[in-house]
């Protein structure tokens, strides 16, 4: 406040300074009759008036009613009024200068509280924007009263939750004392302190309160404090729903792949299971069996056994990839080196397959763990050998999508209906038409999309009935440190 009393000292100084220069200037500069300079004042008490208020400008119109009386109405030099017409005149100047002045200022005030009242609507949108990032009510809460600080520039926020019995602080906020944050739960209406520049309002879901608002270092309006208690109310029941609806989806999501599991167990473990105890119970009831009917039950065991290996390993490998408990190990890599370790990995299986690889040896290289996407590549392999005629070529190519390699593996198998494209990468997932023709455990495809995703890359397919699918993931090239050689 006593900071303010020099400034406004300075602005009536001001004031006369400019009625004692119209003085002058028509006095000594440019003569002129009497209705310009009684409207010069005007003007210039108006443009007071607008500036610095009323107060300011009815001090003006004093003395410049003073100054038009003395300098400009007859007998000039005295302030005595020979005609009466002149007193009437001078009257009215007084009397039009301070409704005017008054007019300015009130037109200006409402000027000013318009513009101040769509300032905070901005700040109330804005603020609304950032209530609907978090899902999380903890979260939520926590960054409530850094947002009010954000958005509103006051000093501090805190936020008092009733049901939790907590307090939620922007950083330091000595004024926002905790009982008076409790206290304002139980008001009706906002608490404005302006002489402490403190702001309280209660939070209420409808008639329920749930707690309170607190803002120091400025003084909000009524209507702004009960739209951010209304706002916050709706931000946290919305936070609370969305997180009750997400353990929801959670515990369903959960029954679904347990299900998904069992069925997977139930039906691929027990194929390998069945074969070997059906090769064991053979070799057991025959004393001495031929030793080439010996080793074909013998093979039958090894082979189902690697695969009971192979479902027990992607089982292991999904839950990892799920948990996150796995590290890259991010280097420069060739896709023609990464191409070329997948065959060879391959080799058995593929037989005498035609293979048709399109990777150009001078492609940058990318950024990734070289064993992780080579198992990427060989899942892709292996699924388009399984799916597709052992007389037709799979075809492999790689080509530079903007900052990244892209790379595609291609069949010409049966296809995959429009339906099942937006399912064929979900857990346990396996194509209606072909999951009792080939043997897989829908984990493949997932576990492939888990690690191009861990890399910043991407995985998609393309497909069209009867004549095959292109299954192709992208990876980020690798960025040469500037100035390398």
């Amino acid at each position: 406040m006593f900071r303010r009393l020099p400034i406004r000292a300075l602005h009536f100084t001001l004031a006369l300074a400019i009625v004692i220069g119209i003085t002058f200037f028509y006095r000594r500069i440019v003569t002129v009759n009497q209705t310009t300079v009684a409207l010069t004042f005007l003007l210039a008490i108006l443009a007071v008036s607008t500036v610095w208020g009323f107060a300011v400008s009815a001090f003006m119109s004093v003395a410049a009613m003073l100054a038009f009386n003395y300098f400009f109405l007859p007998p000039v030099g005295t302030f005595t009024i020979a005609d009466p017409q002149n007193w009437a005149a001078l009257f009215a100047f007084l009397a039009t200068s301070l409704i005017a002045s008054q007019l300015a200022t009130r037109a200006r005030r409402e000027a000013d509280e318009a513009q101040q009242h769509r300032r905070e609507i901005e700040r109330l949108y804005a603020f609304s924007q950032q209530l609907l990032v978090s899902g999380n009510v903890i979260t939520l809460l926590n960054a409530i009263p850094n947002h009010i600080v954000e958005a509103f520039e006051v000093g501090a926020a805190a936020i008092y939750l009733e049901n939790k019995n907590k307090f939620y602080h922007s950083g330091a906020s000595p004024h926002l004392a905790d009982e008076e944050l409790k206290g304002a739960t139980a008001r009706e209406e906002p608490l404005r302190d302006a002489g402490r520049s403190l702001c309280f309002v209660p939070v209420r879901m409808g008639t329920r309160p749930i707690g309170s608002l607190g803002i120091s270092g400025r003084l909000l309006s009524r209507q702004t404090l009960e739209a951010l208690g209304s706002m916050i109310a709706i931000a946290f029941e919305r936070a609370r729903a969305v997180e009750e609806l997400g353990k929801t989806e959670a515990t369903r999501e959960g029954e679904r792949l347990k299900s998904a599991l069992l069925d997977s167990v139930t039906h691929d473990f027990r194929t390998p299971l069945t074969s070997i105890k059906a090769s064991v119970t053979s070799l057991l009831s025959t004393a001495n069996p031929p030793e080439a009917q010996q080793r074909e039950l013998l093979t039958v065991i090894n082979e189902e056994c690697d695969r009971l290996n192979q479902l027990v390993g992607d089982a292991a490998e999904m839950a990892r990839l799920d948990a996150g408990e796995f590290e890259l190990n991010l280097e420069p890599n060739a896709m023609e080196e990464i191409v070329s370790a997948a065959l060879l990995h391959c080799k058995g299986v593929l037989g005498g397959r035609t293979i048709s690889v399109d990777v150009a040896s001078g492609l940058p290289s990318v950024l990734a763990d070289f064993d992780r996407i080579r198992d990427v590549l060989v899942r892709l392999i292996e699924n388009a050998d399984a799916y597709s005629p052992k007389d037709q070529p799979i075809i492999i190519m790689a080509e530079i999508s903007g900052k990244f390699l892209s790379t595609s593996v291609a069949d010409n198998g049966p296809g995959i209906e429009d339906m099942e494209l937006g399912l064929i990468f979900d857990k346990f997932y396996r194509g209606k038409n072909q999951r009792y023709l080939v043997q897989g455990t829908g984990m493949g495809l997932p576990i492939a999309k888990a690690i191009v995703e861990a890399h910043g890359g991407t995985i998609s397919v393309t497909s069209q009935r009867g004549h095959g699918s292109v299954f192709s993931f992208t990876l980020p090239l690798h960025q040469k440190r500037s100035g390398a050689q």
